[in-house]
């Protein structure tokens, strides 16, 4: 784990107000995995912020890509940042996905911004696994596509690509996958990753799903991200340490 001061490279406005910020650190750049975490102080001005976690995006050699959007006054100053500014880091943090495994089709799921870590999980399996995208927006300025392939769009509203949500398209298209051995990667609401682990479930599939929830310190300290077990040993897990990813079945969403 790294406690770092890291240049910021370039800031990227993609479509749907979407940000990918580009950080030069070597470090943890070499070390971190998908489904991993940072918790950022995006700010000290006019008052120091808590840290904000942000999944990893994708990873380019020494550079680090983070995506997210403008929701409150720490998303607004990170989205100000320019060339040179320095972004106080600590990571990586967490629990990643295992990409490892014996299956033959990686099928992403994705509601929202729950795209971000993807990207850099498609660069990590690409030339073993075959990938399937599904990705789900209520309407059409929420589906992010960055960095994604083959990929399958609904929408709540049907303004673009199926209408419904993303679970429903998944079972539409659940016969893509006869015969094979499948995992899924997932990452959205959590009404959404509620309802694909009844889907899960119900078709014995093996599904990680990353999760979010507010954090202070990222690491376990604060205890201030707890998230139900479904293990009756465990009543409850930390987000930040024993996730942000799960095996589905191990929580109650």
């Amino acid at each position: 784990m790294f406690l770092t001061n890291a240049p910021v490279e370039e800031i990227i406005k993609l479509d749907n107000d979407i940000f990918l910020l580009k950080i030069f650190s070597p470090g943890i750049a070499s070390i971190i995995k998908p489904g991993e975490f940072l918790n950022i102080r995006v700010s000290q001005i006019p008052f120091p912020l808590l840290r904000r976690p942000f999944s990893v995006c994708d990873v380019e050699g020494d550079y680090i890509f983070l995506m997210f959007n403008i929701l409150g006054e720490g998303t607004k100053a990170l989205a100000g940042k320019h060339k040179g500014d320095s972004i106080d880091i600590l990571g990586p943090l967490g629990r990643g996905f295992n990409t490892d495994g014996n299956y033959d089709i990686a099928v992403i799921v994705a509601g929202g911004l729950g795209v971000a870590p993807f990207p850099y999980l498609k660069r990590i399996i690409n030339n073993k696994k075959n990938i399937h995208s599904f990705i789900g927006g209520r309407t059409f300025s929420d589906v992010i596509t960055y960095g994604m392939k083959n990929i399958k769009v609904s929408t709540d509203d049907g303004s673009l690509g199926f209408k419904g949500n993303v679970v429903e398209l998944l079972a539409q298209n659940v016969d893509i996958f006869n015969s094979k051995k499948v995992k899924i990667f997932a990452c959205g609401p959590n009404a959404m990753l509620s309802t694909l682990k009844e889907f899960c479930l119900q078709h014995n599939l093996e599904c990680e799903a990353s999760t979010e929830c507010v954090m202070a310190c990222g690491f376990g300290i604060c205890q201030g991200c707890p998230i139900e077990s479904s293990n009756n040993q465990d009543k409850y897990l930390l987000v930040c340490k024993d996730g942000p990813v799960f095996n589905i079945r191990d929580i109650i969403i």
